[in-house]
């Protein structure tokens, strides 16, 4: 975070009135991460053939906190939570996420559905909890 508002700061003359600030802000902040992540090669390389062409991970979230959905989302390997992240809070395509971190479109496909497993399996384990 750091990183992206230092890059925003060096390169505030850059923005041209064109959309909204934020919006630009936006945009540097998610291309800062992504080159970070990409120097750091986070990524499974996976066959497009070792993906389930539809997942069905459905969570049931109702009645779950905020602040654990949150946590566990923040609990996810890197390279889980910033496919999941982009997908689901950012509203990317897999098509979108795949050229901006320049792995295959499987791969992203690949990843969200194995976060998505992993909250799953969280959440499961929390409900079970609360109704011990």
């Amino acid at each position: 975070m750091q990183d992206a508002f230092i890059t925003i700061f060096k390169k505030v003359e850059q923005f041209k009135d064109k959309g909204s600030f934020e919006g630009w802000m936006k945009r540097v902040t998610v291309n800062t991460v992504l080159q970070k992540y990409r120097k750091q090669r986070v990524f499974d390389i996976v066959r497009e053939d070792q993906i389930k062409d539809e997942v069905d991970e459905t969570i049931d979230d109702e009645g779950i906190p905020l602040d654990f959905l949150l946590k566990i989302i923040q609990e996810l390997p890197d390279r889980y939570r910033l496919v999941f992240s982009m997908y689901v809070m950012d509203g990317y395509s897999h098509k979108e996420i795949a050229e901006m971190l320049e792995i295959s479109d499987g791969t992203s496909k690949s990843n969200l559905a194995r976060s998505r497993g992993i909250l799953k399996t969280k959440i499961e384990a929390f409900k079970a909890s609360q109704h011990r």
